[in-house]
């Protein structure tokens, strides 16, 4: 399955959609990257690193990240690692790390499952 990282300044925010997506694709490999590391707001290299480590397989992984240097410090981690497969996708990271995580959870591939999570930014609420 593609692993899904969300990455947030809050780390109860990566949490909440963390606990979001498990209510619906639990099993899904999804890990959470939130806060400084320091337990305040703010960005962590280690953290967001871990995160896409733990869930880390060659199906590949895809990350989404909530602002700022959400996304400079993922892009610096992902450039480190030099893994092939890992995206950082441009999506709301509710909406976007639930329609991710249910498209890993039905088997899709790296492309559909970056997708699902792209098409999210444009779903309407109502």
């Amino acid at each position: 399955m593609v692993g899904i990282v969300i990455v947030s300044h809050s780390e109860k925010l990566a949490e909440g959609v963390l606990d979001a997506t498990k209510i619906m694709a639990d099993g899904c490999p999804i890990a959470a990257a939130g806060g400084d590391g320091f337990g305040g707001y703010g960005t962590s290299y280690d953290k967001i690193k871990n995160a896409i480590e733990s869930v880390y397989s060659e199906d590949g992984v895809v990350v989404l990240v909530d602002m700022g240097s959400a996304v400079m410090t993922a892009e610096m981690v992902i450039e480190e690692l030099g893994f092939g497969n890992v995206s950082l996708i441009d999506s709301p990271i509710a909406e976007g790390a639930i329609a991710a995580s249910l498209s890993s959870f039905c088997g899709d591939d790296l492309e559909a499952v970056k997708q699902a999570a792209l098409l999210a930014k444009n779903d309407p609420k109502w």
